[in-house]
């Protein structure tokens, strides 16, 4: 008995120094706050939060990847209550829904062949990728509709999905399921950062457009009449239309598959009807913004590009503010386009159109003069974007007498060679300096900054050893005036700190190794200022300790300010090529842009890197965007398509010429008739009107 009780109670004190043991060894911890967010949720576990489950989104708010009002079983109590564990407040979430991307369902497409297989679409795109001729259209079986629990998927009689956007409550779980990648999440934001990829159904005109304007569908509501939604969906990407109207180069028009018969669609004059309709209401028509983020971002340069780069991060939900050196907006296009092309008063339309949507203007503000890029962010400016235009526009406005600068201790090649002869022209050279290209005037580049004091001089050249501007002779002359070149690089970044340039980041064009140099001066070998996002650093390890350090020193009746530590960073680039990163490559503008079109892309590409790096998002563009490179389907004939002929564009002297008295080119009736020769085409797919 005695033997069987110590038996018994040896065996239970092995069993819980196991237990023990074992509770250490695989002891989970949970954090408290996703327990106390976990507890706080429905427990619907209904997955419209865009997680499976709600111990899964309360993951993702801890972890910052989902929003304190994500949950849409629940109602704002619970967002409150959220707000309050994680010490935050409840902002205005941007609404998103699921928007399908194909536009001909199998009915109307042209087949391989004929599915009788398993009625799921991730089973038919495992044969041969499925039944269309179209690699990447909709495979119609409504996989998508059965994963959405929220009834906000039907398919239409056309056999393509269709969403109910009141419904919908932008979970993803279409998204995630359609193997074609045809259904997906879209809002205000994605819509203006996004990159065409090889998996969306662009329409020629639209990729060779570069603001990439989504055509097609703008030319379809001017069919159906409704000139309010077609402005809108161009201004999705266009904030000068009525501008662009007149003065684009139409590089859509060239790319129309309606050239395979006959005369391209006149796409660009019926971008001009639809703005000049607006241009005569009452009321302006503008398109959708994001909820306001409470970001302030700084614009210098009031032209295209710059006012481009505002209206964008206005849409984005931001508060941007323009600096223009003159006392008016619009750069070039004020002063370099002939009146009888681009009146004034178009001009003026469309840049109030900008302001009215939240940005704030201030004019006869030079950068480096009335003030400097650190005191913009010293003064709250959440970021900085350089859009100052080239030589053409310094030559426009008179600014060519002096040497620019827009950003401490950077100076243009042009205005250094220039200071050599001309003694107003001022280029403060200190000891450090780095030169960005250069190519055959570096020798008398080298040779002014030795004159002026500098002692270390690094030219960071983009091209090979073997490719130099120079022979060996040249380059050891080069080297005994103190200046080192670094081959196969290009500059990435610069640093500073308060008013001073402290160092530039360079990468290794073959290897995509990144390096810094410590410089205090750096020479830009083209003619314009690179285009650079600006924002404030600060060492998060450090920030207490300084914290520590600021109170002693107000304790002892001394300054605490902290010094400003700052860095631009380039734009991203299209991956064209391996050697495209870097400033001075092939896609960065050297003088100005060829286009206002293309200008108002750069813009666009600006808000969307100001975007990300004001959230301290990494971005990269996406694996299979669309390039100049890219090889997609297409077609090279039209079948079943009957020629028509273009109509052609007679500008009257005025409006009161027209019957719609608001358009001094189309007259309505012409525009239906013009709209209706646009093919409505998709990736391969067109509309065939022979057939019907």
């Amino acid at each position: 008995m005695f033997q069987s009780i110590l038996m018994m109670g040896g065996l239970g004190i092995a069993i819980g120094t196991v237990l023990v043991i074992a509770s250490k060894a695989f002891y989970v911890y949970e954090d408290p706050k996703v327990v106390a967010i976990d507890d706080v949720l429905p427990g619907a576990n209904c997955g419209g939060c865009g997680f499976p489950g709600c111990n899964a989104n309360a993951q993702a708010v801890v972890d910052g990847l989902s929003d304190v009002n994500s949950c849409v079983a629940a109602g704002e109590d619970v967002a409150m209550a959220i707000a309050a564990i994680m010490g935050v407040s409840v902002s205005d979430k941007e609404p998103e829904f699921a928007g399908p991307g194909c536009y001909y369902g199998n009915a109307d497409a042209d087949l391989n062949y004929i599915y009788h297989g398993v009625r799921d679409c991730r089973a038919a795109a495992m044969l041969m990728g499925g039944m269309k001729v179209c690699r990447i259209g909709c495979l119609g079986l409504g996989t998508c509709v059965t994963a959405c629990q929220f009834g906000a998927l039907s398919m239409g009689e056309d056999g393509l999905p269709k969403v109910d956007q009141e419904k919908c409550t932008g979970c993803g779980a279409c998204e995630k399921i359609c193997p074609k990648n045809i259904i997906r999440l879209t809002s205000v934001t994605r819509r203006i950062i996004r990159e065409y990829t090889k998996e969306d159904c662009v329409t020629p005109c639209q990729r060779a457009c570069p603001s990439g304007i989504d055509v097609k569908e703008y030319i379809r509501l001017i069919r159906e009449g409704d000139y309010h939604g077609s402005l809108q969906v161009i201004k999705e990407r266009m904030p000068f239309p009525t501008v662009i109207s007149r003065i684009c180069p139409a590089l859509c028009e060239f790319n129309c598959r309606r050239n395979l018969q006959d005369e391209s669609v006149a796409i660009n004059n019926l971008k001009r009807f639809v703005c000049d309709y607006e241009m005569n209401q009452d009321k302006r028509i503008h398109p959708y913004k994001a909820p306001a983020s409470g970001k302030k971002i700084a614009v210098i340069g009031g032209g295209v590009e710059g006012l481009s780069a505002a209206y964008f991060s206005a849409r984005l939900g931001h508060e941007p503010t323009v600096f223009e050196t003159t006392d008016r907006l619009g750069g070039i296009l004020r002063v370099a386009i002939a009146r009888e092309r681009l009146s004034l008063d178009v001009l003026d339309w469309d840049i109030q159109g900008i302001t009215d949507m939240g940005v704030q203007i201030k004019t006869s503000q030079e950068a480096g003069k009335d003030f400097t890029i650190p005191q913009l962010l010293e003064k709250g400016f959440d970021a900085v974007f350089t859009a100052t235009g080239g030589w053409d526009s310094r030559l426009a406005r008179g600014g060519v007498n002096t040497a620019a600068t827009v950003f401490p201790g950077a100076y243009l090649l042009i205005d250094l060679l220039r200071s050599g002869s001309d003694e107003k022209i001022l280029v403060d050279c200190k000891k450090k300096v780095v030169i960005a290209g250069g190519g055959i005037r570096l020798p008398d580049a080298v040779k002014i900054l030795k004159s002026k004091g500098a002692e270390n001089i690094v030219v960071v050249s983009r091209k090979a050893t073997k490719d130099s501007s120079f022979d060996q002779e040249g380059i050891e002359k080069l080297a005994k005036e103190g200046a080192t070149i670094i081959y196969n690089t290009g500059i990435t970044r610069v640093m500073g700190k308060d008013q001073s340039l402290t160092g530039i980041e360079y990468i290794e064009l073959d290897t995509g190794v990144k390096h810094a140099i410590d410089t205090d001066t750096l020479i830009i070998g083209s003619g314009r200022f690179p285009e650079l996002v600006f924002i404030p650093l600060r060492d998060e390890a450090q920030g207490d300790e300084a914290q520590e350090n600021d109170e002693q020193l107000e304790n002892k009746g001394l300054d605490t300010k902290e010094p400003l530590r700052w860095e631009g960073v380039e734009l991203q680039k299209k991956p064209d090529a391996n050697r495209e990163f870097g400033l001075l490559s092939k896609q960065d503008v050297i003088s100005e842009y060829s286009s206002a079109v293309a200008a108002i892309n750069g813009g666009r590409q600006a808000a969307a890197a100001i975007h990300h790096l004001i959230y301290g998002i990494e971005f990269q563009n996406p694996v299979k965007m669309i390039t100049k490179l890219s090889v997609l389907q297409d077609v090279h004939l039209l079948n079943h398509v009957p020629p028509t002929p273009r109509n052609i564009l007679e500008i009257a002297a005025s409006r009161e010429e027209r019957k719609d008295k608001f358009s001094t080119g189309f007259s309505s009736d012409i525009a239906q008739e013009e709209a209706n020769r646009c093919l409505q085409c998709g990736l391969l797919c067109y509309e065939k009107p022979g057939l019907s």
